[in-house]
């Protein structure tokens, strides 16, 4: 379990050379599903830490415009390879998330899945101001992150609720948080998380 200075970056490269993320399991989240299912992902969608692009394929394969970015070329590469395979058209892009606004566009919702509990205390006001940012003005930001209610010593810092509420305090309108089980291959039967919608101010 990491701490308040977050995961370095170094890790997610090292983790996709040696060709095991736990967090790629081959499908989308659970939770991905359930909410597109209730339209809440819905017009052009930004996954910001896409990985390989399951949620992002899942997304496309229903209607919506995504644009999918990582910061590890090995992962993009594999999401790009699979929206060829599955004639999906997705735009993947290796790209930093802490620069977001370099991407040129705006979107209607903006999806983290398991991006947010790896930044440090130092880069999360950083990156919720990117997000803000490329983000339409009331539009919706999903955020699926680690639990402190999870305690496994495997896996990123957990996030409490009042932690989300404190980091998104200021041009945002928390509507929800709710608990929910993340999947990965480390954690039998879904780590302990939590489900985040959040609208832009």
């Amino acid at each position: 379990m990491t701490d308040e200075r977050g995961v370095p970056s170094q890790f997610f490269h090292k983790v996709y050379q040696e060709g095991a993320p736990p967090w790629e399991t081959g499908r989308p989240q659970p939770e991905v599903i359930r909410l597109t299912k209730e339209g809440l992902l819905h017009g052009k969608v930004l996954d910001v830490g896409c990985g390989t692009g399951e949620n992002a394929l899942y997304l496309a394969q229903h209607g919506c415009e995504v644009v999918g970015l990582d910061a590890v070329p090995l992962a993009v590469a594999a999401a790009q390879a699979k929206a060829r395979e599955r004639g999906l058209n997705v735009t993947f892009l290796t790209h930093d998330a802490l620069h977001l606004e370099s991407v040129g566009t705006e979107f209607d919702v903006i999806l983290d899945s398991g991006l947010f509990h790896v930044f440090s205390d130092d880069d999360r006001g950083q990156y919720v101001q990117q997000l803000h940012a490329v983000l339409k003005p009331h539009g919706t930001l999903i955020l699926l992150c680690f639990s402190t209610e999870e305690t496994s010593e495997i896996g990123p810092r957990r996030v409490s609720e009042r932690e989300i509420h404190e980091v998104f305090h200021q041009g945002w309108h928390v509507r929800e948080i709710r608990p929910i089980r993340y999947e990965s291959l480390a954690h039998p039967g879904g780590a302990r998380a939590l489900c985040a919608i959040l609208h832009r101010g």
